[in-house]
């Protein structure tokens, strides 16, 4: 079976976060965006490991030539605790995120999550 893009992307993610010891649970996404589901090591940095991700993928995405359109990773990114409680919940949401953006936007999918998680923020500088 030929790999596809995507999921050479998130096979190449799950080596990073397997080298820093974190334990990933799902990942998966659309066309703008990505969900990581992952247990971080408590001597991980959430900030750090993303830019981890974000600089060794750049570097692959180019090489590999898998998504040519790709012009890198917009400079932010949102990172919300949950309960474990909630992580068979959460990784069937990542299942389901082609379906569900059918329906919301990115920006109304990250919008909601702000609101959920309490988080003030000014329209303006989202996206």
């Amino acid at each position: 079976m030929v790999e596809t893009g995507h999921q050479k992307l998130y096979s190449y993610i799950w080596g990073i976060l397997k080298n820093k010891k974190c334990h990933l649970y799902r990942i998966g996404g659309v066309e703008d965006h990505i969900h990581i589901i992952t247990h971080i090591h408590p001597m991980v940095a959430p900030a750090k490991l993303v830019k981890d991700i974000k600089l060794s993928t750049i570097d692959m995405i180019k090489s590999e030539n898998i998504f040519p359109n790709f012009n890198g990773w917009q400079d932010g990114y949102g990172a919300f605790t949950y309960s474990i409680n909630a992580k068979n919940e959460l990784i069937e949401y990542v299942k389901d995120q082609k379906t569900h953006h059918k329906n919301n936007s990115f920006k109304q999918e990250y919008i909601s999550l702000l609101k959920e998680h309490g988080i003030a923020y000014n329209e303006k500088y989202l996206f």
